[in-house]
């Protein structure tokens, strides 16, 4: 018996393309995941994608134009639907937990995304117009919103970053006798939450404190 002849390998470019915006844009995704901020580079991603660099630039122009693409795919799990059925105030508390747990989960895109523009990012835009009509049904005059959001974010991405904090970052040490009421602070802090994580106690006491005030806020501009 002979052996099989190969079947000739068929000639011309692929019918479709291996690469793909949500493909790109996850193995970014898994590159800041595992080598941080400072690993993504176009380089380091057409190697994670298996493709040369000429290809990838066939379909992203820029690392800038990935990191849009990261930054709008991130904001698609955020959860802003409460501001179609809840009052403000609930609504917000429901989106900033929801926001902090993602970016929780993305702490490495944290020092990236909250200073990134949101330039032609549909679903970054999509979420800020939601979290602006509920300010705005709620009262809040226009030039009041933007500045409440940026707040509340400042806020939400510290908390993010607070979640993957060491459990002894406040731990005093062999100094604890020089700062005693610090040190009996942070003691009695840890047994107050029992079960809850400090960080899920310190994000919560924050935001009641910030919704609080801006209760305060929206009744000033009311009155």
């Amino acid at each position: 018996m002979t052996a099989a002849t190969p079947a000739p390998r068929r000639a011309g470019r692929p019918p479709r393309s291996v690469l793909s915006r949500d493909g790109i844009t996850r193995a970014a995704l898994d590159l800041i995941a595992s080598d941080g901020y400072e690993g993504l580079t176009m380089s380091a991603l057409a190697r994670r994608l298996r493709v040369a660099p000429s290809a990838l630039y066939n379909h992203a122009a820029s690392k800038h134009e990935v990191l849009s693409w990261v930054q709008d795919h991130v904001m698609t799990m955020v959860d802003f639907s409460a501001f179609d059925e809840e009052p403000w105030d609930e609504a917000v508390r429901r989106w900033a937990w929801s926001y902090r747990e993602v970016f929780a989960r993305h702490a490495p895109l944290v020092p990236v995304i909250a200073v990134m523009p949101v330039t032609d990012a549909a679903e970054t835009l999509r979420m800020y117009e939601a979290v602006a009509r509920g300010f705005l049904r709620a009262g809040w005059p226009e030039d009041r919103i933007v500045p409440a959001i940026v707040a509340l974010e400042s806020f939400i991405y510290g908390s993010a970053l607070d979640v993957a904090a060491p459990g002894d970052i406040f731990d005093s040490g062999t100094l604890a006798h020089q700062f005693p009421v610090f040190t009996s602070a942070v003691r009695s802090a840890t047994d107050a939450t029992g079960a809850e994580q400090a960080a899920d106690a310190a994000f919560r006491a924050g935001l009641d404190g910030m919704i609080a005030g801006l209760r305060l806020q929206l009744a000033a501009y009311s009155s």
